[in-house]
């Protein structure tokens, strides 16, 4: 047999967690999904404006904002800021999956919408994403002098909402709770919503429908959540079950609105589900919704996959009112 060379020993896989990434044991990371990129610019098809800005220069912290094609003159207009998913290990804010997404979203809801590029695991594990996505709000929440599409009388920072979809929506929960417990640094910034679409949130435990202890799909989600967050305690840590011993209070969410969506066909539906519950249930007096969509085409992020279809169009709907309500 002949001897391994250390180019070979050093091109083995160390951890496959095949359809994400594939670690090698030379530090290589190789990524099967979400690494196309799409410049910013003007959406023909919306006449939405992009462009790419720096936030953080020390970590390379950047963030792609978006604004309304036709903005009115006179009105100040809200601002989300927008966490994507990818299980903490793929996508972007430069893919064509959230740039597509956000410029119909961007136009139908008539706000100025900034999407977070946050450092990912395995480079960058956990809590990078975290740190980053909340450097990103304070940044959006010190109305930058540098930034004119942020300046006020054009963003209304009283009217920030968070939102994001999978790992984009546990992000979204961590980013508020530290945003109640530290502030956002402005007094005139707050925190109106919160958008959780089928949220990455795990536990231990089997609850509902969610597959048995020894399935493969929950060996692979614990997989995951070890390789973006090596020195957590399992998958019963708080980062990832909000309803784990520990975990923080949801009374803090500083927030008066709140959407959780879930899928009938998403593994994680009952995460979410428990989620909503979890808050209704707390002593927080804002108004909680629960967004459930059904039917064959309902599965995780339908609404980024087949942005084309009924169920999507109909999400479509249901943020575009949850971003415009109260105005």
């Amino acid at each position: 047999m002949a001897a391994v060379t250390p180019a070979e020993s050093a091109d083995e896989i160390t951890v496959d967690a095949f359809p994400f990434v594939r670690i090698y044991k030379s530090g290589r990371v190789e990524r099967f999904l979400g690494t196309a990129v799409v410049p910013a610019g003007v959406d023909s098809a919306t006449g939405v404006v992009s462009k790419d800005v720096v936030v953080d220069p020390a970590t390379n912290l950047s963030a792609r904002l978006y604004l309304p094609g036709h903005p009115q003159p006179d009105r100040a207009l809200p601002v989300l800021v927008y966490f994507h998913g990818g299980g903490f290990v793929i996508e972007s804010a430069t893919s064509p999956t959230y740039h597509n997404y956000l410029n119909p979203l961007v136009a139908a809801a008539g706000v100025i919408a900034v999407s977070v590029e946050y450092r990912r695991a395995p480079e960058c594990p956990l809590p990078t994403a975290y740190d980053d996505c909340f450097a990103a709000l304070r940044w959006v929440a010190s109305r930058p002098a540098e930034e004119p599409w942020l300046a006020e009388g054009r963003a209304d920072l009283g009217r920030l909402f968070l939102a994001g979809d999978s790992a984009g929506a546990n992000i979204v929960h961590h980013v508020a709770l530290r945003a109640a417990a530290e502030g956002l640094g402005r007094d005139e910034a707050a925190i109106e919503g919160l958008l959780l679409i089928h949220p990455f949130f795990w536990g231990s435990e089997p609850i509902g429908s969610e597959p048995a202890r020894a399935s493969v799909e929950r060996e692979k989600t614990d997989q995951l959540w070890q390789l973006v967050c090596p020195g957590t305690n399992g998958v019963d840590d708080p980062l990832i079950n909000p309803a784990a011993e520990g975990a923080a209070s949801l009374v803090a969410l500083p927030a008066r609105r709140v959407v959780v969506a879930v899928a009938e066909k998403d593994m994680l539906k009952d995460r979410g589900r428990a989620y909503h519950e979890l808050l209704t249930r707390s002593d927080w007096k804002g108004e909680a919704l629960l967004e459930e969509a059904e039917g064959p085409d309902a599965c995780h992020v339908f609404h980024l996959l087949n942005p084309a279809c009924d169920l999507s169009v109909n999400m479509l709907k249901t943020v575009v009112a949850f971003l415009n309500s109260g105005e």
